[in-house]
C-alpha cells in the first residue's frame, strides 16, 4: 500500500450551479487529502478529501461572503466538506467508482464518484505522482443548502443541481 498526498498546487476542486439563466462557476482554494493506493488490488485502495468551506471563491467577494453565511455553507458551524471512501471498484484499468460518504453542511450522504485514473509520472525531483479526475452532480437540497429566491417570472434564482469537478495530482510520501 502506497500513500499519495494531494498536491493542492497542481489540483483543483471546482463547482458549477445555475444562477438565473447561466451557470456560475467557483472553486475551493484550501483542501487536502490522501489516496491509499494498492497497485496490485485497487479495490483495497481508499481516498479521503477535506475541503475548507470558507475557501469558496467565485471571483465575486459579495457572493462569496453570502456563500459562507448561514444561508449556504454556514462555515462557522460547518467548516469542512469531506469525502471518505468506503469502497473502490474497478470498471477498467483507467476507470473506477469510489463509493463513500460525502458530508456538506453537516449532512452525510453516500455517493459514488466516477474516477478516471490518469496514470503515474515522475517529477523532475524524482517524486512519483498519480493523477485522478472526477465529476459528479448532486442536489444541493440533499445537503440542506436550500436558500433561494423566487423570481417575478415564477422561477428560482439558484438551481438545485451542482456539478462538482475534481482534478487531483497526488505525490507519493
Amino acid at each position: 500500500m502506497a500513500t499519495f498526498n494531494i498536491d493542492k498546487t497542481h489540483s483543483e476542486a471546482f463547482f458549477q450551479v445555475r444562477h438565473l439563466i447561466t451557470r456560475v462557476r467557483g472553486r475551493f482554494t484550501e483542501f487536502e487529502g490522501a489516496v491509499e493506493l494498492d497497485r496490485d488490488n485497487p479495490g483495497n485502495s481508499s481516498v479521503s478529501i477535506t475541503i475548507q468551506a470558507a475557501s469558496v471563491d467565485t471571483g465575486e467577494p459579495d457572493r462569496d461572503t453570502h456563500l459562507r453565511s448561514a444561508d449556504f455553507f454556514d462555515v462557522e458551524k460547518f467548516p469542512t466538506i469531506t469525502f471518505k471512501s468506503t469502497g473502490i471498484s474497478g470498471k477498467s484499468d483507467e476507470e473506477y467508482d469510489a463509493s463513500g460518504d460525502l458530508t456538506i453542511h453537516g449532512v452525510t450522504r453516500q455517493i459514488t464518484l466516477p474516477v478516471s485514473f490518469n496514470g503515474f509520472a515522475k517529477d523532475p525531483w524524482g517524486n512519483e505522482r498519480a493523477g485522478f479526475e472526477s465529476e459528479i452532480r448532486i442536489n444541493r437540497k440533499d445537503y440542506d443548502l436550500a436558500w433561494n429566491a423566487v423570481l417575478e417570472t415564477g422561477g428560482l434564482m439558484v438551481g438545485d443541481e451542482v456539478r462538482i469537478s475534481l482534478a487531483i495530482q497526488a505525490v507519493a510520501v
